[in-house]
């Protein structure tokens, strides 16, 4: 998982980026950019968001994802939750509106549907479950690199009439500052790829720092507008709960949909965690993109996303690897309680006289399943 901006004590169940989110946010509030300061601003966030894209496209290796290919149906699965699942969901909830939730906030929340999963933080979960962390890894890359055309063309289909402004200047737009900047980083991979790499940490913070940066330029512009005077604290609440819902039905689908499947405990791990999860970094470049002005309202429901599924996703991740610790205990024990089965089993053969040889292949054939069962689990 990506480390936090600011360094917080182990005990707080809050994630430092998003603390620096929500200190640019109180920034814009109290100092939004106007008249020349807005339109440096607006210039600035527009070429932080192409920067963002390139290094994206430079650094993802698309070699490592296409070898993933074996693991197909696992991908699949990932993709249908990221791109089908979560699309559906976030229109069946427009039955919310206005009565849970207003037109502005529901908008951002079925913008939230459409981003793709994250990469690190599942890779991260994953790893902590003892889950298939390959198969995270490249679920992840492949829901990154179809997300960069499939996000944006289902913004088009569902957005439009919610208060997208998905126009031909959008389509134009995403080409531009997301597509070809990605485009040119594949390219130029191969030159500067190990670059990239070498300064994975500094590179780390231009990622970030880019990212506060469109996010108090879209929030800027919706102080200027006043946008923030159409929600009000129970409306909030309500998004809060409207998004736990949300991520209790993707965590169960995810969990219990690849079981029935018949996928392993390690690529169930997988699916769920990548299934389930949204890319803060990937979506908020993309809402500035397609929202403008009105961005700042439509980052809000993938942010508060964003922190929930980082607290359920910790706790979760160590339940499965507690899960699997007790599971490694009990095959030992079985083991050991067959071991002294087979003990006496022996002994009693040779106190008795003949007749024993079927409990002899009875004992082995238990002993070999009892082998079997404790060996190694995915």
């Amino acid at each position: 998982m990506r480390r936090p901006l600011i360094p917080l004590p182990s005990w707080l169940p809050v994630d430092g980026y998003v603390l620096a989110l929500v200190g640019t946010v109180g920034l814009a509030a109290l100092l939004p950019a106007r008249g020349p300061a807005a339109t440096v601003a607006d210039g600035a966030s527009t070429g932080a968001v192409a920067l963002l894209f390139f290094l994206y496209g430079a650094r993802l290796s698309t070699r490592e994802a296409m070898d993933g290919l074996r693991h197909w149906r696992l991908h699949l699965t990932v993709l249908a939750c990221t791109f089908v699942l979560f699309p559906l969901l976030g229109l069946a909830a427009r039955g919310l509106v206005p009565y849970v939730l207003p037109p502005a906030l529901y908008t951002g929340l079925l913008f939230l549907c459409l981003v793709p999963s994250t990469v690190q933080s599942s890779i991260a979960f994953t790893s902590i479950a003892r889950g298939n962390v390959a198969a995270a890894i490249c679920a992840g890359s492949f829901s990154s690199i179809v997300g960069i055309v499939v996000t944006p063309l289902l913004a088009a289909l569902v957005l439009d009439g919610d208060g997208g402004g998905f126009s031909s200047d959008s389509l134009v737009s995403i080409v531009c500052q997301l597509l070809l900047p990605f485009l040119a980083g594949q390219l130029l991979r191969r030159w500067i790829g190990g670059f990239l790499i070498r300064r994975k940490k500094v590179l780390g913070y231009v990622d970030r720092g880019s990212v506060l940066f469109v996010v108090y330029s879209a929030f800027s512009a919706g102080m200027v507008q006043g946008i923030w005077h159409q929600i009000s604290p129970l409306r909030l609440l309500c998004l809060v709960g409207v998004e736990a819902v949300l991520l209790t039905v993707m965590l169960t689908f995810t969990s219990y949909g690849s079981k029935k499947l018949g996928f392993n405990r390690g690529d169930r791990i997988a699916i769920t965690f990548a299934g389930s999860k949204k890319s803060l970094a990937a979506g908020l470049p993309m809402a500035s993109v397609l929202f403008g002005a009105q961005a700042g309202l439509a980052v809000l429901p993938l942010m508060v996303f964003h922190q929930m599924q980082l607290m359920v996703c910790a706790v979760l991740s160590k339940r499965y690897a507690a899960q699997a610790d007790a599971d490694t205990g009990a095959d030992t024990g079985a083991g050991s309680d067959s071991d002294a089965s087979d003990g006496d089993a022996e002994v009693r053969m040779k106190v008795e006289a003949g007749g024993s040889g079927g409990a002899v292949g009875g004992e082995e054939a238990r002993s070999a399943d009892v082998v079997a069962v404790s060996g190694p689990r995915g």
